[in-house]
């Protein structure tokens, strides 16, 4: 499989946002709950919800214009009548790609619309594509390119181990482990398709790796565990953050009921009707 930097940077710009940004949501969520076992989402962790689909909509929309449209992409041409042949199918390999991320995101926003879609379809939307992520990596014609073969291997182990997560919290909604290690998957996969693009395309030109030399497989191999060893740290660096945000939250608003979404403090309308924070008005002290 022929594979440009840019565009492997590009997917793995993608995968890697998506994977920072669940980073730092599912722990403040979680914080926000495991204090308040009776909250219930609000209208704002919902706009965050539609946001976030949108956002993926958007960027998989972008993606697929990209692969169609750089000067050697196929432009929406499938077939040449003149050269009786396929036109460009690594671009459209990755056009189909995006375009299932692209229905994840589509699903995300009308699971908060008045359609009332079941709840867990915009997770199962998810396992779909990464399901189609990894087929499609996974039967590609790699051809005489063992390193290459061995690269897209390694990834759709990180690419399956998402869509497993994703379709569990079909039926486990908001389960903070399988959140946590769907996270680590996406921050896996976004950093190894880096990776693949200086191994098979460097940036600075010349040749790739050696495709013959097996040591190189064995290296790659073991800088695919070093680079989950990152996202982990990355997980861990962000849910240790997200602990102190919640903690000078707690000791800013006292017992004021504070909502962490998007690592922002908000201020909620206190449940009882007693009127505990308004001052007593003279005539109730006759």
């Amino acid at each position: 499989m022929p594979t440009s930097f840019l565009g492997s940077a590009l997917r793995g710009t993608f995968l890697s946002t998506l994977g920072l940004w669940w980073s730092v949501r599912y722990p403040l969520r979680y914080l926000r709950r495991n204090s308040d076992a009776q909250s219930q989402p609000s209208c704002g962790a919902q706009r965050l919800e539609v946001l976030e689909g949108a956002v993926k909509a958007f960027f998989a929309l972008a993606g697929i214009l990209v692969e169609q449209f750089v000067p050697t992409g196929p432009h929406l041409q499938l077939y040449s009548h003149k050269t009786h042949s396929w036109m460009e199918l690594t671009h459209w390999h990755y056009s189909t790609m995006y375009l299932f991320f692209l229905l994840s995101g589509i699903v995300d926003i009308a699971s908060h619309s008045p359609l009332k879609l079941p709840l867990g379809l915009d997770r199962l939307m998810l396992a779909v594509a990464l399901l189609i992520e990894g087929l499609l990596f996974c039967f590609h014609d790699y051809s005489d390119a063992a390193l290459d073969h061995h690269l897209y291997s390694l990834l759709a182990v990180a690419i399956f181990a998402g869509a497993l997560c994703a379709f569990l919290e079909v039926f486990l909604r908001d389960h903070i482990i399988l959140e946590t290690f769907r996270t680590s998957s996406f921050l896996l996969q976004g950093s190894w398709l880096w990776q693949i693009g200086f191994v098979l395309s460097p940036p600075w030109g010349g040749p790739g790796w050696d495709q013959t030399d097996h040591s190189n497989f064995t290296f790659l191999t073991m800088c695919f565990c070093w680079h989950y060893a990152g996202a982990l740290l990355v997980l861990a660096a962000n849910s240790a953050a997200s602990r102190c945000c919640n903690e000078s939250c707690q000791l800013k608003f006292g017992d004021i009921d504070v909502e962490l979404d998007c690592g922002m403090c908000i201020r909620r309308g206190n449940k009882s009707s007693d009127g505990a924070l308004l001052p007593e008005s003279p005539s109730e002290d006759k």
